[in-house]
């Protein structure tokens, strides 16, 4: 369908207002449509001038003047920004201002669209394009990743578990096993006791029969034994072993489980330039912070004594440190020393 025509209930006649048939003539003076019936009563008005065209073969639609509404612009002021008429121009408002015709500046603005429209389509789309495609395949990969870190968190607490658990096994049964050497070493004793116990049982019954007796011979025959029952044997007591438990750190723990890597975002510029039209364009100034952000606490063994100097980053997630002596430690997040590099003049590093 004609462009022209693909919204006909909107394109009516000037003069009667009608839609049907579709006005086919156009004022380019006047800036209004016409169907052949109005034609002649349209030219019949001789105060302005007209120029009645086919729709499809009219030329460039000329702006009304702001200042005379009966004459079209066909100069365009430079220093004023604006389409002028003949009459403007004459002006003393206009007269010394540079002036242009309006079909130069129209040749020249549709050539700045169509340089603006070919890098758009050429250069900028595609690298929008090709930037937001990325970004469902890192979602995808960050799903991925994450799934990947939950399984190794929790292999890794698994482990944890395990060690624990095998730890407090083997304590268990050390508990257990010296249970065991305690009671032997109990039932021995008792055994010992109970049979002097039983010896001196029969001795006291042995005495008691002789204080009865009148024989001679029996009482004579007796024996003292109470110095062998005088040496009493010492108290045995076993000290029963303690558990004393360790205060639960959980940094520690924290430590022994792992650390993830600091969020990383990072944003690339894609300045570029076009070499035939000369355009060029620049990603606008990053804006700074107004005040820094504490994102980590890192404890280090550096103190009074060797005071920390010097600090420099090796990635997302580790970092060399010095001080007062001669060696560099490098740290992860978690304060844990990952090395420790002497310098060969024992000097410090950076003297």
């Amino acid at each position: 369908m004609d462009p022209e025509y693909s919204l006909q209930d909107l394109v009516r006649c000037h003069l009667c207002e009608t839609s049907t048939p579709v006005p086919s003539l156009y004022c380019e003076f006047c800036l209004i449509h016409l169907c052949k019936a109005c034609v002649g009563e349209h030219l019949s008005d001789e105060s302005t001038e007209h120029k009645v065209v086919p729709i499809k073969k009219r030329g460039v639609l000329y702006p009304k003047c702001s200042k005379h509404p009966t004459r079209l612009c066909d100069t365009y002021c430079e220093q004023c920004d604006i389409p002028i008429c003949f009459e403007c121009g004459s002006s003393h408002q206009h007269l010394y201002h540079k002036q242009v015709g309006i079909l130069n500046v129209l040749e020249s603005k549709k050539k700045t669209i169509q340089r603006d429209l070919q890098e758009l389509e050429d250069s900028i789309y595609p690298k929008y394009k090709g930037i937001a495609s990325n970004i469902p395949i890192q979602k995808s990969d960050l799903k991925k990743n994450s799934q990947k870190l939950i399984t190794a968190i929790s292999e890794q607490g698994e482990a944890l578990h395990k060690a624990t658990d095998d730890a407090m096994d083997k304590l268990k049964s050390d508990v257990e096993e010296r249970e065991s050497k305690h009671l032997i070493a109990l039932n021995r004793k008792e055994k010992e006791y109970e049979r002097s116990i039983l010896e001196i049982t029969r001795n006291i019954s042995e005495l008691k029969k002789l204080l009865k007796s009148n024989d001679f011979s029996f009482v004579s025959a007796y024996r003292s034994r109470n110095a062998e029952f005088r040496r009493i044997p010492p108290n045995f007591t076993i000290s029963f072993p303690r558990f004393t438990p360790q205060r639960i750190d959980e940094d520690q723990i924290n430590k022994l489980l792992g650390s993830l890597s600091a969020l990383s975002i990072r944003t690339e510029d894609h300045g570029y330039s076009v070499g035939s039209s000369g355009v060029e364009s620049s990603p606008p100034g990053r804006s700074l912070i107004d005040e820094p952000r504490i994102i980590k606490d890192v404890n280090t063994d550096y103190g009074e004594d060797n005071n920390l100097l010097s600090v420099s980053c090796l990635n997302d997630d580790k970092l060399w440190t010095c001080g007062h002596d001669s060696v560099m430690r490098l740290y992860n997040l978690n304060g844990i020393l990952i090395e420790s590099i002497e310098t060969k003049s024992e000097n410090m590093p950076f003297t």
